[in-house]
């Protein structure tokens, strides 16, 4: 399975799961009154959102380069995940405005069956969307397969606080409710900003790290006809970069030859190197 259909396959799982979850949690939530319970359902809409964002994104980033586009749509992966980190940190301002509040007016909530219920569903289909969303991540390094897997991670940590919470209000303890959702908010808000800055990295047009441009330069100079490297640029085309660069070669060698020597480096850069897109190599005789 390609980086395009693990993202697509990653998704639709993420809308089926998060649809069923939003239901159930919607349902207990109203009868329990637990302000923890509709924090949860209310970040499960966001997660189908979040995952529809990322179906969407997957799809444009998928199509192949044309003559308007000429090094693909790949950017697209970024500008959704911009969006999907936009609204993560908009749900966990929500949150937390209501698990503040719902501590200030000393909420209290029906302690039922269903509540443990419904977080122990939760708990276990989040995790095995986590579960595959990373392993999918760990095979493509696809930024949409990763926020969809916060996601999943978020919902986790969400779920196990409303449990705690439960039982906490078992015994009385219903600020407990407002405290786990205002801990929980607060790092659905953190996530976000990370993936937010991820994003704006690429969509900056930021050049690859010094350690991965050193290893690429390191590996041209093992090619005993070339003297030096120079000029070294790179530009993003999403996850992947461009990458522009000029040898220094013997000026006695022919230039069919120099010629030669840059067209097997090219080849060969894109073969080694994951995040290499394109390399477009200069020859400069000396």
């Amino acid at each position: 399975m390609n980086r395009y259909e693990s993202t697509k396959k990653v998704s639709f799982l993420g809308i089926v799961g998060n649809v069923f979850l939003l239901i159930i949690k919607f349902i207990v939530a109203l009868f329990s009154h637990s302000e923890a319970m509709m924090a949860d359902a209310i970040n499960s809409a966001g997660d189908i959102f979040s995952s529809i964002m990322s179906y969407i994104g997957n799809k444009i980033a998928g199509v192949p380069s044309d003559d308007d586009h000429n090094l693909g749509h790949g950017k697209a992966e970024y500008i959704f995940s911009m969006f999907i980190s936009i609204f993560m940190i908009v749900v966990g301002i929500k949150i937390l405005f209501d698990s503040i509040m719902a501590i200030i007016k000393g909420d209290i909530f029906t302690v039922s069956i269903y509540l443990v219920l419904v977080c122990i569903i939760t708990i276990l289909v989040k995790i095995l969307l986590y579960l595959y969303a990373k392993s999918k991540y760990k095979h493509h390094h696809n930024i949409l397969i990763k926020a969809t897997m916060k996601d999943h991670r978020n919902d986790i940590l969400l779920t196990i606080g409303t449990l705690l919470s439960v039982i906490f209000g078992y015994f009385g303890y219903y600020f407990f409710d407002g405290i786990f959702g205002s801990i929980t908010s607060i790092y659905i808000i953190i996530t976000g900003l990370g993936i937010m800055l991820e994003a704006y990295h690429v969509l900056m047009d930021a050049s690859i790290s010094k350690e991965e441009k050193d290893e690429i330069i390191n590996f041209i100079l093992k090619n005993e006809d070339v003297c030096q490297v120079e000029d070294f640029v790179t530009v993003p085309t999403g996850y992947k970069y461009v990458c522009v660069l000029t040898i220094d070669v013997d000026g006695n060698m022919s230039t069919f030859a120099s010629h030669e020597i840059a067209d097997h480096l090219e080849k060969e850069v894109v073969k080694k190197f994951r995040k290499i897109y394109r390399v477009i190599i200069h020859v400069n005789p000396t």
